[in-house]
């Protein structure tokens, strides 16, 4: 289902075009399908999990050709995984123990500007603490990094491993570590997404089960 509804230009929506926007697409929606929101608010199963950037232009649904219930979302800035966000760790416990996905996606996005700004030394503001997460992919990928001298590679790369460590970080957390032992199905991949080309690549990081998990991340479930 696709509304064919006139697009305004950035510089024209206003507060007040919002809401006109808003009864367009219901009303265009009806149209095709009448009872869209009847079943929308039924209640929601979705088989993905989408943790990706706050990026306005990186709209899980849009890019994916999905619909509004087919994917679970987490955005903040730079698509950043780490185990002291409760934010993103109760996103990610009521999506794997209650909407139970068999999918969770951890995608950045080339020209990202939380990871160029974590490739310089440029004080932003708060949001530099934040930044510090994607300082240490850095550190822990320093002898490739360095070894990458046009700036433009080394931030697409930097994109690509910050995808890669937030998957790995997803792996090592123990409400995906107890899914596994349960025999849940449930798998992690890691994506990068071209804002010039509309594309994603795959980034061949995916995970299915623990064997695939650092042995130092590794728990002792229980089960």
């Amino acid at each position: 289902m696709c509304a064919k509804l006139e697009k305004l230009e950035s510089h024209q929506i206003t507060y007040e075009s919002l809401l006109k926007g808003n009864k367009e697409w219901v009303a265009e929606t009806l149209k095709e399908d009448p009872k869209f929101f009847e079943k929308l608010s039924a209640g929601q199963a979705p088989p993905v999990l989408w943790i990706g950037c706050s990026d306005s232009r990186v709209p899980a649904n849009q890019i994916t050709n999905t619909m509004p219930g087919d994917i679970f979302v987490h955005r903040n800035i730079a698509n950043v995984v780490t185990h002291t966000d409760m934010n993103l760790l109760s996103v990610l416990d009521y999506s794997v123990n209650v909407l139970k996905v068999k999918h969770i996606i951890v995608c950045g996005h080339y020209g990202c500007g939380g990871v160029n700004a974590a490739l310089g030394d440029n004080q932003v503001g708060l949001i530099d603490n934040w930044l510090r997460n994607i300082k240490d992919v850095i550190r822990l990928h320093e002898r490739e990094m360095q070894t990458i001298k046009d700036p433009q590679k080394k931030s697409n790369r930097l994109v690509e491993l910050n995808a890669i460590e937030g998957a790995a970080n997803v792996m090592s957390t123990s409400i995906v570590q107890n899914a596994w032992a349960t025999g849940q199905e449930l798998s992690v991949h890691a994506w990068v997404y071209s804002l010039q080309t509309g594309l994603i690549t795959d980034l061949q990081v995916s995970a299915s089960n623990a064997d695939d998990i650092s042995p130092v991340f590794k728990m002792k479930t229980g089960k």
